[in-house]
C-alpha cells in the first residue's frame, strides 16, 4: 500500500473493517449482540477480501468477540500470520428489543423510536439498547488502546460491525457523529475504512485522516 497524501512513509495506519455477510444480514434481521454465523456469501466475501487486507501487513489484528467478526478476522489472520485479539468493546450497537426481529417488523412495532432516529435523535436502539454516544465511548477506548500500541509505520486491522466500525472511525478523527451520519454512507459487509496519521495536525482533535471509505477488493 502506498502512503496517503500528507502522510510520511513512517505514518501509522488503522484499518477498520465490517464483518462479512451473515445469515441475518441476508434475511434483514436486526442482530445487535445476537451471535450469528457467516452466510455462504459471507464466506466468499472473506476469501476475496483477505488477500487485500493481508497486503497491509498489519502488525496487530483486533476483532469484536462476536463470531461474525471473529470468523472474518480469523480468515485474514491465517494469511497475515497473526493471532486475533478479541475485544468485546468492539461489538455492534446493542439493539435491545429489536434483536432477532425482521427490519419490517421493527418499523411496524416501533414507529416512534424509528421516527426519532430518522430525525437524528440519539435515542436507545430498540428501547432498551444503546445510544450512539454509548457505543462511541466503548469503541473509542478500544481504538485508542490500539493507537497507543502502534509503532511508526505500522498498521492495525480492526474487525468490527456496521455501526460500531463507522463510529470508531469517525470518533478517531474527531468528527461529530451527526455530521458523519449526514456525510458518509454506511459500510457494506466485508468492506473497510482506512485511516492514516498525518505528518501534522490540522485539528485540535486528531492527527488522523480518513483516506478511504467503504473500500473493498473491487475498490481498494
Amino acid at each position: 500500500m502506498n502512503a496517503a497524501p500528507g502522510s510520511s512513509p513512517a505514518a501509522r495506519r488503522i484499518v477498520i473493517m465490517r464483518h462479512a455477510e451473515t445469515v441475518d444480514n441476508a434475511a434483514r434481521v436486526w442482530q445487535g449482540h445476537k451471535d450469528t454465523e457467516l452466510s455462504e456469501t459471507g464466506r466468499a466475501q472473506v476469501a476475496a477480501a483477505a488477500p487485500h487486507l493481508a497486503a497491509y501487513r498489519p502488525a496487530l489484528l483486533v476483532s469484536s468477540d462476536l463470531q461474525r467478526a471473529a470468523a472474518t478476522a480469523d480468515a485474514i489472520a491465517s494469511l497475515a500470520g497473526l493471532e486475533v485479539r478479541l475485544d468485546a468493546r468492539l461489538r455492534e450497537v446493542h439493539v435491545g428489543e429489536w434483536q432477532g426481529l425482521h427490519a419490517d417488523e421493527v418499523r411496524a412495532r416501533y414507529p416512534e423510536t424509528i421516527a426519532a432516529l430518522d430525525r437524528g435523535e440519539d435515542v436507545p436502539r430498540g428501547v432498551t439498547g444503546e445510544t450512539r454516544a454509548e457505543v462511541a465511548h466503548r469503541v473509542g477506548q478500544s481504538v485508542r488502546e490500539v493507537e497507543r500500541e502502534l509503532l511508526p509505520g505500522e498498521t492495525a486491522l480492526i474487525v468490527a460491525h456496521g455501526v460500531s466500525g463507522r463510529i470508531a472511525a469517525t470518533d478517531l478523527v474527531g468528527l461529530d457523529q451527526d455530521v458523519s451520519d449526514a456525510v458518509f454512507r454506511g459500510i457494506d459487509n466485508c468492506h473497510w475504512i482506512e485511516l492514516v496519521e498525518g505528518s501534522k495536525s490540522f485539528s485540535a482533535m486528531s492527527r488522523w485522516r480518513i483516506s478511504g471509505w467503504n473500500l473493498g477488493p473491487w475498490k481498494a
